[in-house]
């Protein structure tokens, strides 16, 4: 799977939490935030948009509030992949042992063939 057919992949499944991502859908999702985030930040400190005592602005806020969504429904299908239910995303909130274990799950090869989440998505 391609870049952009990742990302829009990942949009059109914007708030979709059933079924399965595959590695490359979502580590070019990862890299396509990443990115956006970037020039977003850029943009608030070239326009003088930083809010108050802060590093970020008003242009990074939006852009990271439009990506929270699609952002957590991919990592659910992700972790689908994986075998694992998407409560396991709470996981992250639990100071950053918790990040490097779902970190650790999403570089982990999804189950092969069909499994209680759906179909591979590589067949």
């Amino acid at each position: 799977m391609g870049p952009t057919q990742a990302v829009s992949s990942v949009f059109s499944k914007f708030a979709t939490f059933s079924g399965r991502a595959r590695r490359s859908e979502y580590w070019w999702f990862v890299a396509f935030s990443i990115v956006v985030l970037a020039i977003a930040l850029v943009i608030d400190n070239v326009a003088g948009l930083k809010l108050e005592g802060q590093q970020i602005g008003w242009v990074y806020t939006a852009v990271a509030l439009l990506l929270v969504i699609p952002s957590i429904a991919v990592t659910v299908r992700r972790l689908h992949d994986t075998g694992r239910s998407g409560w396991w995303w709470f996981l992250s909130l639990v100071c950053g042992i918790g990040a490097i274990i779902l970190f650790v799950f999403c570089l982990m090869e999804g189950t092969r063939g069909e499994n209680e989440y759906g179909p591979d998505p590589k067949a």
